[in-house]
């Protein structure tokens, strides 16, 4: 955001403008390897920061409960038809406020408390909304988890089999967020439909790859999807359901008036327009390098000798088990900031640490992609990290890397960030 951009909000709230000034210098001269961000590009944002955020829209186009919508309603019936469109759906649903509003609503739509679902376990990879006990998924259902193998860590299909045999949820869910490896959509299918559950894959990670056709599409195979909007798709913060016509009412329903209020008319705009980027030539080849930048952080991180989990990569991020370079993952998290390269503890496998601790770190590409940076960077990235978890005690080092990292990120400076890349 340049000063005009703040002008008004320094006059008003220069405390609040100057923690926005100093985030921008932030991501600015960072380096951003956290798997679930990206750089959303200016149209997207101004978008966002339009006076669509001014209006009251509950309801859906043609069916709202506020007068004056005939505008807001032609935006919200692009965004769902760009999303069918882009994910090649039969129905859209763009008004959850999150990945997590997503997923409850589809809990809403297909289960009563107590119900049982089966889900990723959230130490092997899944997300917090999958069944955990911490969270009102796991509060409020049954919850049942499936994991990885221990040797590989792959997924264990046949463990999925036989829990979903066992139990017999009324929902299996499929996806994750800490698993670097593609999941076998018609595998769940077939499970699903074996043990006569509702399938609904969670695709908030990859959904940028399975728009790009670089990632398989579980549309085909599940009953209902959700995904966030920013991550690999490059949008504003938010999310979105995709589902058969059948169950389209009945999602309808439980987003709104079960869940949620007035829709956030300036995001959905926003979300439209992250659309029909999504849409284009452009991003395409954008995920196809932060494929490529990813599997070239995979083999230069191998021979400096760190772990990976699965030994690779297919999607857009990384996860590292750190127990061989005797460092844990909050410790390496907190140090790779201190140099200006931000990323995030995360547990791996039947980690025998703590999740305030953990063993592992995530490392992905979407961000620095973004940027235009490409294999040559990416290799002095690993070689920067590599060299920060060797040098941690040592300042002088430490420092010299920060200024390395500072001067990458001017290189590839995120105000370039208009639209989807064109080029590394």
């Amino acid at each position: 955001m340049d000063e005009n951009g703040l002008r008004e909000v320094r006059l008003t709230d220069p405390e609040i403008a100057a923690a926005i000034a100093e985030e921008e210098r932030r991501q600015q001269d960072s380096l951003e390897l956290i798997a679930s961000e990206n750089l959303a590009s200016r149209a997207v944002r101004q978008a966002q920061g339009s006076v669509l955020t001014n209006k009251y829209a509950e309801g859906y186009p043609g069916a709202r409960y506020y007068g004056g919508c005939r505008h807001v309603d032609r935006v919200e019936q692009l965004a769902r038809l760009r999303a069918r469109q882009l994910f090649q759906a039969e129905h859209a649903n763009v008004q959850p406020h999150a990945g997590a509003a997503a997923n409850l609503a589809v809990y809403l739509a297909f289960l009563k408390p107590g119900d049982r679902i089966l889900g990723m376990n959230l130490a092997h990879g899944g997300h917090l909304t999958h069944g955990s006990p911490v969270n009102i998924t796991g509060r409020y259902f049954e919850a049942y988890s499936y994991g990885v193998d221990r040797a590989s860590g792959l997924l264990d299909m046949e463990e999925v089999r036989r829990e979903a045999a066992l139990i017999r949820p009324k929902l299996l869910i499929a996806g994750a967020t800490a698993y670097p490896r593609r999941i076998d959509f018609a595998a769940f299918e077939e499970i699903a439909r074996a043990v006569g559950a509702i399938l609904m894959v969670d695709i908030a990670h990859i959904a940028g790859l399975v728009a790009a056709k670089l990632h398989p599409s579980p549309v085909p195979h599940a009953a209902v999807i959700t995904t966030t909007t920013h991550k690999t798709l490059r949008g504003p913060r938010g999310g979105a359901i995709l589902c058969r016509r059948q169950y389209a009412r009945r999602i309808d329903q439980a987003v709104f008036p079960g869940l949620q209020g007035g829709p956030l008319m300036h995001v959905i705009a926003a979300k439209a327009v992250s659309f029909k980027e999504a849409q284009q030539p452009e991003f395409i080849s954008y995920q196809e390098r932060v494929l490529e930048n990813i599997q070239v952080l995979a083999e230069e991180l191998r021979g400096y000798d760190f772990d990976l989990v699965t030994g690779g990569s297919d999607t857009h991020l990384l996860l590292l088990d750190l127990r061989s370079k005797d460092i844990t993952g909050v410790e390496a998290e907190q140090l790779l900031e201190s140099v200006g390269i931000t990323a995030n503890k995360n547990a791996v496998p039947f980690d025998p640490r703590s999740p305030r601790v953990t063993s592992g770190l995530r490392l992905g590409t979407p961000a620095i992609t973004s940027r235009g940076m490409g294999p040559e960077q990416i290799r002095l990235i690993a070689r920067l990290i590599n060299e920060a978890l060797a040098c941690r005690t040592e300042e002088a080092a430490l420092g010299k890397i920060r200024q390395r990292v500072c001067e990458l990120c001017r290189a590839f400076p995120i105000d370039q960030v208009k639209k989807v890349p064109a080029g590394g």
